[in-house]
């Protein structure tokens, strides 16, 4: 299965296992992951489980600011990666392919992704 994890805003290290379901983020109290981001809309991202595929796919709700996935706008169902940022407002989300059982261990992963993206100093 594969989760979500807020990696910046003020929910940052909060996580949502996705599931084998289509999941719907935003602002609205009664969605699975609420959003706490004035630029986020009630309901602004949907993220769905294709059977058929084995694979997730984002979809901005007709939002006011839009879904970006990795730094691009998206217009339609984009095709979700290991690794994966979207930015929903002021938030960013980051998209693994990996379960976690809880809190830490989602924090830790995402520790170790960020790990890999630091530059090697040579002096």
């Amino acid at each position: 299965m594969a989760s979500l994890i807020i990696v910046s805003g003020g929910q940052e290290g909060e996580y949502l296992p996705l599931g084998r379901r289509t999941s719907v983020i935003g602002r609205a109290e009664t969605l699975p992951l609420q959003i706490l981001d004035d630029a986020v809309s009630r309901k602004h991202l949907r993220i769905r489980f294709e059977e058929s595929e084995n694979r997730y796919y984002a979809e901005d709700m007709s939002s006011k600011h839009g879904v970006f996935v990795n730094r691009r706008k998206i217009t339609g169902e984009t095709a979700l990666r290991e690794g994966d940022e979207i930015l929903i407002g002021q938030t960013t989300l980051l998209f693994t392919d990996q379960d976690f059982d809880d809190r830490e261990s989602a924090l830790k992963h995402y520790k170790k992704v960020g790990e890999k993206a630091r530059t090697t100093r040579i002096d």
